[in-house]
């Protein structure tokens, strides 16, 4: 899908495109959603530019994602989608800013996009120029992140204090769901930290370019956002050490509880091996056996193979070893 948009009095106006008809000259925006290969040679041909494939794309060599061309920059980043769910998923977004007007290509509808895009209709300050387009879309961008990373630190928090909660039994923590909840933030954490990389190397790249395009107002953004990429950066390699703490503490329960588990059967075998083997002696099939033919006898027994429990018991209590 192709949408064009243009700079109306509040804000974008999201323009009209008839089949057949060129492309409006007065668009600012011009935003490539799963295009198709009509949709791309239309841009092409009306802006002179080139709008690489999804498998271009998806190359990680700067000089594939990062690069100049008959006075266009070429960008292209890693974004986290589906961020909600239990598989959040990384797409690329290539941003082309050639002249008066910003390309986008993108085959995901992520939130920041849907966000700035009603932002965008009724601020007109943001559509001053193409470079402050591109840079409202990355902070954007960045705030969704920073939005996942500070829910992660909640998260953590909180499987924090269900892992060393001394009140609450072995019984009654689902270690299952904790080990679950841990791979998922650290999956976030991981890909949070994929993307803020991929912005950081597009911020430093748009800095240092000598377009006269990007104007004054926009490289004071740039670097603002570069230092909320680096602190958030560093907040993440924080969160992901949190993560590795939160696993080996919750495996270390994990094996605390299998050991208390296999004690409770080894104390219980001690318990009853003693009245086992008076049992085992008491049902040998020999003539003379003490006590055989005392009608006392079933009940000295009975009270030897209790003594015989008990007392191991009682030597473990006062040691403390239960």
């Amino acid at each position: 899908m192709l949408s064009a948009f243009v700079v109306g009095p509040h804000g974008l106006v999201r323009a009209e495109l008839a089949e057949g008809r060129p492309l409006p000259e007065e668009a600012i925006w011009f935003d490539l959603l799963e295009p198709t290969p009509e949709e791309e040679k239309a841009v092409e041909l009306a802006l002179k530019v080139y709008v690489p494939t999804r498998e271009e794309m998806r190359e990680i060599e700067s000089s594939n994602r990062l690069y100049e061309e008959n006075g266009a920059l070429y960008m292209t980043i890693t974004i986290v989608t589906k961020l909600d769910t239990d598989l959040p998923q990384s797409t690329q977004v290539t941003f082309i800013l050639s002249g008066p007007r910003l390309v986008t290509n993108r085959y995901t509808d992520p939130l920041p996009f849907r966000r700035f895009i009603a932002y965008a209709e009724t601020h007109p300050a943001v559509c001053t120029s193409p470079s402050m387009l591109l840079a409202g879309v990355l902070e954007a961008i960045i705030n969704r992140i920073a939005d996942v990373i500070e829910r992660v630190g909640a998260d953590l928090d909180q499987i924090s204090v269900e892992v060393f909660a001394a009140r609450r039994s072995a019984t009654t923590r689902d270690f299952r769901n904790v080990l679950k909840r841990v791979g998922q933030s650290g999956e976030l954490v991981s890909k949070a930290r994929e993307s803020l990389v991929s912005l950081g190397r597009l911020l430093v790249f748009v800095q240092q370019s000598t377009n006269t395009q990007i104007t004054q107002d926009s490289r004071t953004r740039f670097r603002t956002l570069s230092r909320d990429v680096i602190a958030m950066s560093d907040h993440a390699s924080f969160l992901q050490d949190k993560v590795s703490f939160a696993l080996d503490a919750t495996l270390g329960m994990v094996t605390i509880d299998q050991n208390n588990i296999l004690k409770i059967f080894s104390v219980v075998t001690v318990f009853l091996l003693p009245p086992s083997v008076i049992a085992g002696f008491y049902g040998m099939n020999f003539e003379h056996i003490p006590w055989l033919h005392e009608p006392w006898g079933v009940w000295a027994a009975l009270g030897l193979m209790t003594a015989s429990a008990v007392v191991p018991w009682a030597l473990f209590k006062r040691k403390g070893w239960l």
